[in-house]
């Protein structure tokens, strides 16, 4: 949906209400808002030098007419998905000579005037006993290891009582796309629809809609919204949608979970599909906390964020061609129970150490493959400034560092330094630790990798 959508939608309400049109200000307050700006950020931008409280009061006022107009409360941190569902609520939009009413207690409308939904033009429910799969993108499981609580938690999520959104998160590698495979390979009876896409090449949203629908009918309505479509396919049948690499989304160089602008549609949707009536659910896969798991409350919302850390038993290392199992609780400690990083060490040291891994794990500091390197690499360039900055003082410490500690190691503000401390979590980099102040434990093997590029800069 564009900016020039949303302030025609606004302007015809106001005008309903008011009799007047938006003026400049308000276009200006609109818009800034719809970008996810601040009101200092809103005042900023406006060349007639409005300071943030006059662009509170005006935005204020505005909600006050909105909230009038569409039968419910609009205010700024939900005025983005209202307006979008609003919009896209078909049934709730009647035009008379180009002008728009907007009528949420409505019980009868004229065909004539009313932009009919699915149920209108189709009482027999277009998606009704729809079965279809689409697993083209979903990777073949070849081995799943000791992770059975949390298979256990989302078939109690998805199965016993649908969760609306759920996201599987951890650092890359550690195993959310294998479990999220293993989950669906045993339970593909229990949904009518599955679904599994990649953002990796961060596609839009309209597009995996598109994508969605086109699958199940090749024929569907190109002429019907495609968000309202999806939703009475969400309503009508058990649906389950996978959005894997959610990350590849959020703006890179800033702190976590921030998504680029022209990818604002999937954080609508992840909102909508919680406030929703509907029997489905979506998992999205991520390196990054998504911003809504943060924001809603599980306890209110039909949400569930599942964390996942690294392997605790040493399974993973079977039929690798290592010996002294005595000591494979050790390196499963040191490499932090990661399957990737476990697998690749132990080629590693099946062919330099000929399979020994007491002789390995005599070297001073933890191996850093290249396969490692890579990944590392990506990661540091994802991080903000202020992210590298902590990082790379973090890894100078034989030990955790307090806050206090950070701060005066490095030129960042109070406030910097706790959003960056935040934000490394949400990575899943750093760690706090109450000993017996609170103090922050960075990744050993980011740790090492970080010792290596510093050296190297």
């Amino acid at each position: 949906m564009t900016i020039t959508e949303v302030l025609q939608f606004v302007d015809r309400l106001v005008e309903k209400e008011t009799g007047t049109h938006l003026d400049d200000l308000q276009k200006e307050v609109i818009q800034g808002i719809w970008q996810g700006k601040t009101y200092k950020e809103i005042s900023e931008n406006i060349a007639n030098g409005y300071n943030e409280n006059y662009i509170g009061d005006t935005s204020r006022k505005l909600f006050k007419i909105l909230s009038k107009q569409v039968g419910e409360d609009v205010n700024k941190s939900n005025f983005c998905w209202t307006i979008e569902r609003v919009i896209n609520s078909p049934q709730f939009v009647v035009l008379f000579n180009g002008n728009i009413n907007y009528c949420p207690y409505r019980d009868r409308a004229d065909p004539q005037d009313t932009i009919a939904s699915p149920e209108t033009t189709n009482p027999t429910n277009k998606y009704q006993n729809v079965k279809y799969q689409d697993l083209t993108l979903a990777p073949k499981i070849r081995q799943f290891c000791d992770r059975t609580s949390e298979l256990s938690t989302l078939s109690q999520e998805l199965c016993d009582r649908p969760t609306a959104l759920i996201s599987v998160l951890g650092i890359a590698g550690i195993g959310k796309t294998t479990l999220v495979k293993r989950f669906v390979d045993l339970n593909l009876e229990k949904f009518d629809l599955i679904v599994w896409k990649s953002l990796k090449l961060c596609p839009s949203f309209n597009t995996i809609i598109a994508e969605i629908l086109t699958g199940i009918n090749p024929d569907s309505d190109r002429h019907e919204n495609q968000l309202t479509q999806l939703f009475n396919l969400l309503r009508q049948q058990r649906c389950l949608i996978i959005l894997d690499d959610l990350q590849e989304i959020f703006i890179p160089g800033q702190f976590a979970g921030q998504y680029q602008p022209k990818h604002n549609d999937y954080k609508t949707f992840f909102t909508m599909l919680t406030q929703m009536e509907h029997q489905s659910s979506v998992i999205l896969l991520s390196q990054e906390q998504c911003p809504e798991m943060i924001c809603l409350d599980e306890e209110f919302y039909p949400v569930k964020c599942l964390e996942l850390q690294g392997l605790a038993t040493p399974d993973i290392l079977q039929n690798l061609g290592l010996s002294d199992r005595q000591s494979w609780g050790q390196l499963m400690e040191l490499y932090e129970g990661h399957p990737v990083y476990l697998k690749e060490i132990a080629r590693t040291i099946k062919k330099v150490f000929l399979g020994k891994v007491s002789d390995f794990l005599t070297e001073d500091n933890p191996i850093i493959t290249e396969g490692m390197k890579s990944q590392f690499r990506e990661l540091f360039h994802r991080l903000s400034p202020v992210e590298q900055q902590i990082s790379l003082e973090l890894s100078k410490a034989e030990i955790s560092m307090s806050r206090e500690q950070l701060k005066t190691a490095l030129s960042l503000s109070s406030t910097e330094l706790i959003n960056g401390l935040y934000s490394l979590q949400r990575r899943y980099l750093v760690s706090p630790k109450a000993t017996p102040t609170i103090s922050f434990n960075l990744s050993p093997i980011f740790r090492a990798y970080l010792q290596i590029y510093d050296n190297n800069r």
